[in-house]
């Protein structure tokens, strides 16, 4: 065999633009379980990579009669089990390796929450507070018409992340539907209810980080009968986390935004703060308890600490001076992977994004499901669902970290790629 055949046969690692810090984070997360599961290399090494990435351009006529120019992204990371789902969102530092993370994690929520789906992800790189609802239609409609070839309801179901809401999704769906030539309610989720959005879609992803939160309360017995909860982020999840752990009976001490945050070891009144809320448009300047730093708010002593704003908010810098028993991860990917390992050496549980937050793609897919038949559920019935495939998915990650003598987010990833491999295992590689 000649000597350049030989290098060819080496395979040298794939190294693609999408290999940012936060991607590699993500694989290098997959990488623990693949080991932890003894996976076979050549299912599990494509399993590393996005399946596909599409850049595109998206210009845009501003109200002032220029022409911009947004950058574009979607990207498909696995759709072994089904069309790709995952959000669109909008922020000025959006780039194809922060979707591709996006899109690998949920591949991981879908396979573990047992959805007939695959992990997708976008966005638009652009400050959505600096355009005007009229340029921020014309954005939406025209990235749409971009990426219209990747998204379908059997191809690729998009829905609402930072920065996107029900209007935006109200957007792609029209836009999408006037090209085809007829209404296609189920190409997008999070939509308006009036043109086929789902009862409850709104609420759920803070109503399934409280109930992992209880779950893990209660499996672990921590905090006795009122545990003590500190909830970074008060917007549209931290809000309806804190009020059902409220109303379930813990004692939420501690909540901020962007501003800083307020403190009360006795029980904040959430009534109070919220009307104080809506008078200021912040928590900053509440009277009814004592003002801190967003950095002071995640080291108050409480049983459990709610991250529910951005990204890397604990990292190796502050992980060790957390004073939490368990951490649920209400956002996506709060903890980098250094901080992980100081807080398993510290013995604080992680309730990881993939299952504390997969209640809101399991309600996507429940408004999928009901686009697709024609029928609509009650928002209890949403709930009822919602809440047994939360409970299966809790019950499996805490028994494979104990058969596995492993953390929980190692566990629940384990699973979900186990899925994964199993299913491309059984469909085979396509000549």
């Amino acid at each position: 065999m000649s000597k350049a055949i030989d290098k060819r046969s080496e395979h040298p690692p794939l190294r693609n633009e999408w290999e940012t810090e936060q991607f590699c984070m993500m694989q290098n997360r997959l990488d623990k379980a693949a080991a932890l599961l003894k996976l076979d290399t050549g299912l599990y090494e494509p399993m590393r990579h996005p399946k596909r990435c599409f850049n595109v351009v998206v210009p845009v006529r501003m109200d002032n009669g220029s022409i911009r120019a947004f950058a574009g992204y979607r990207v498909h990371h696995d759709i072994s089990l089904g069309p790709g789902k995952g959000g669109i969102r909008f922020h000025k530092s959006v780039n194809l390796g922060e979707v591709a993370a996006m899109a690998m994690l949920m591949t991981w929520k879908c396979a573990l929450m047992d959805l007939p789906f695959g992990g997708a992800h976008g966005g638009i790189a652009v400050d959505a507070s600096t355009v005007s609802d009229n340029e921020l239609e014309k954005l939406t409609r025209r990235y749409t018409a971009e990426i219209i070839s990747l998204i379908g309801p059997d191809y690729d179901v998009p829905g609402p992340d930072l920065n996107t809401n029900a209007q935006i999704m109200a957007w792609v769906m029209d836009t999408y539907s006037m090209n085809v030539g007829h209404t296609v309610p189920s190409v997008v989720t999070g939509k308006p209810k009036s043109i086929g959005g789902s009862l409850g879609m709104l609420e759920a992803t803070g109503y399934g980080v409280a109930h992992c939160a209880r779950r893990a309360a209660e499996h672990y017995k921590i905090g006795g009968k009122t545990p003590s909860v500190v909830i970074q982020g008060m917007g549209q999840v931290g809000a309806v986390v804190a009020h059902s752990l409220n109303k379930a009976g813990f004692n939420v001490i501690g909540i901020s935004d962007s501003s800083g945050g307020v403190y009360d070891k006795n029980g904040l009144d959430l009534n109070k703060l919220e009307a104080h809320i809506a008078g200021k448009g912040t928590i900053s300047g509440f009277a009814g308890a004592k003002s801190l730093s967003n950095a002071e708010l995640l080291e108050l002593e409480c049983d459990i600490l709610v991250p529910c704003a951005v990204s890397e908010v604990i990292n190796k810098e502050n992980a060790g001076k957390l004073n939490c028993k368990i951490l649920v991860e209400g956002a996506n990917a709060p903890t980098t992977p250094e901080a992980d390992q100081i807080l398993n050496a510290k013995g604080v549980i992680i309730v990881p994004d993939i299952v504390a937050n997969a209640s809101s793609v399991t309600a996507g897919y429940f408004e999928w499901v009901q686009g697709i038949m024609h029928l609509f559920w009650t928002e209890q019935e949403v709930y009822q669902r919602l809440e047994k495939l939360i409970d299966q998915a809790c019950n499996r990650m805490f028994q494979q970290a104990e058969e596995k003598k492993c953390d929980l987010r190692t566990a629940a990833i384990s699973l979900a790629v186990q899925r994964l491999f199993e299913a491309r295992k059984l469909r085979g590689l396509y000549p």
